[in-house]
C-alpha cells in the first residue's frame, strides 16, 4: 500500500483555478497527467488534470471550469518544466480541448525507454524505485463520473505525486549512461509535435480488415460506419461499444439482406436492438457506387533500398545499445533520409533537426548505411 499522504487539493471554481494558476507559474518545475473518458463516451474529452509540486498535489475537474485559459501560459512558458509519463497523448488531449501548447517538457516513461528498462509503465517503474504497488483497476474507469470516488482521486494523485522525484533519478541515470543529451533531444521533439496527429481519415478507412474488402463491400462499410457514428453519438458512448470492427467488417463482407444471415456475427442484443438499421445501412451500401481503392504509387526502389538499410541499422543498432529502434532514429526521420539521400553531415543535420547528440555519435553510421 502507498504511504499515508495528505490528501490532494480539488479544484472546480475559479477563484481556486486563479490561485492555482499563480502558484504553478511560481514553480520551476511540475508534473502533470491527465484523464480522459475515451473508453466510455463518443466525444471524448479531459475530465480532470492532476499537477503535482514537491509539496502539494492538485487535481483539477475541467467539467466545471468553462475556461481554463489561465493555465494556457503555464504549460507555454519555457522556464517551467512539465514533467509527464507517456506525453504523447496527454499534450494531444490538452491541444484538442483546450488549445494548449505545451513546451519543455520531461517525459518519464521516455527516459525510462532510453535507459532500456524492460518495463516502461509508470507502474513497473514506482513499484521498482519506490517499492509501490499501484491498483491499477482505474485505467480504465469512466473519469466524467462524479463524484470521483476516494479511490479514484487517490489513484489519480499517484500519477503525478512521484514523478518529480522519479524524475531526477531518471535524470541521474541518463547522465551516467551518457544520454542525458539524447533525452533533451526527444523532449524538444516530442513537444513540437504538441498534439499535432495525423490527417483525420474517414471511420470507414480505420476499420480493421478493411483492406481485404472488395470494392462492393466497401461501398457497405462506409455506409455501416456512417450508421455507427450516428449512433454511438446519440447513444454517447463509443464506436466500439455499438458494433466493434471485426462485427463491422464481417457484415460488410456478408452484405445481409435478411436478420438471420448476421445471426453469427452480432450478438442477440445487438440484433435486437440494431438489426433493422444495419439492415438499412447495408441495403444503401449496396445501393451506392462501389469504392474503388487508389493504387499507392510505390516508392522508387533506391529510396526502399535506403530505408530497408537504415530500418536494419537502427535495429541492429538498438538491439546492441539496449534501445528501441525508434529511439535510434525517429522513423519521419528515417523516411526524410531515405527520400533525401544525403551525401555530407551537413546534409544529414538539414534533415535531423536539433539533434547533435545522434548526428554526433550516429551521423556517420547512417551516411554509411544509405551508400
Amino acid at each position: 500500500m502507498p504511504p499515508l499522504l495528505p490528501p490532494p487539493v480539488w479544484i472546480d471554481q475559479p477563484a481556486d483555478l486563479q490561485r492555482l494558476a499563480r502558484e504553478l507559474l511560481d514553480q520551476p518545475r511540475l508534473a502533470v497527467d491527465t484523464e480522459s473518458n475515451s473508453l466510455h463516451a463518443y466525444h471524448e474529452q479531459v475530465c480532470l488534470i492532476q499537477f503535482s509540486t514537491p509539496e502539494t498535489d492538485y487535481l483539477l475537474d475541467p467539467l466545471d471550469l468553462a475556461d481554463l485559459s489561465l493555465l494556457a501560459p503555464l504549460f507555454a512558458n519555457p522556464k517551467i518544466e512539465k514533467v509527464f509519463h507517456a506525453v504523447e497523448y496527454d499534450i494531444i488531449c490538452l491541444k484538442r480541448d483546450f488549445g494548449f501548447e505545451v513546451v519543455n517538457i520531461f517525459d518519464t516513461m521516455q527516459s525510462a525507454r532510453i535507459l532500456g528498462y524492460p518495463q516502461v509503465g509508470l507502474d513497473a517503474l514506482l513499484g521498482l524505485k519506490f517499492n509501490l504497488q499501484v491498483d491499477k483497476r482505474y485505467q480504465k474507469a469512466d473519469w466524467a463520473y462524479r463524484p470521483l470516488t476516494p479511490e479514484m482521486l487517490n489513484y489519480a494523485r499517484l500519477d503525478t505525486h512521484y514523478l518529480l522525484p522519479l524524475r531526477d533519478i531518471l535524470q541521474a541515470e541518463l547522465e551516467a549512461a551518457g544520454r542525458w543529451d539524447l533525452a533533451r533531444e526527444e523532449f524538444v521533439r516530442m513537444a513540437k509535435l504538441n498534439g499535432n496527429g495525423k490527417a483525420e481519415v474517414p471511420s470507414w478507412q480505420r476499420v480493421t480488415g478493411a483492406h481485404k474488402l472488395a470494392a462492393d463491400q466497401l461501398a457497405v462499410l462506409k455506409e455501416l460506419c456512417a450508421w455507427r457514428d450516428q449512433t454511438a453519438e446519440h447513444l454517447a458512448r463509443p464506436t466500439f461499444k455499438v458494433v466493434d470492427d471485426r462485427r463491422l467488417a464481417a457484415i460488410a463482407a456478408a452484405k445481409p439482406e435478411r436478420p438471420d444471415e448476421f445471426k453469427d456475427i452480432l450478438t442477440d442484443y445487438q440484433r435486437r436492438r440494431f438489426g433493422t438499421e444495419i439492415l438499412r445501412a447495408v441495403r444503401r451500401g449496396l445501393e451506392s457506387p462501389p469504392i474503388s481503392r487508389p493504387r499507392p504509387v510505390r516508392p522508387k526502389q533506391a529510396y526502399i533500398d535506403r530505408a530497408n538499410a537504415l530500418g536494419q541499422w537502427r535495429k541492429q543498432l538498438g538491439q546492441k545499445l539496449h534501445m528501441e529502434s525508434d529511439i535510434i532514429l525517429p522513423k519521419a526521420w528515417m523516411q526524410a533520409i531515405a527520400e533525401q539521400n544525403p551525401r555530407t553531415r551537413e546534409e544529414l543535420a538539414a534533415l535531423m533537426p536539433e539533434s547533435p547528440w545522434r548526428l554526433e555519435n550516429f551521423g556517420e553510421e547512417i551516411l554509411k548505411a544509405i551508400l
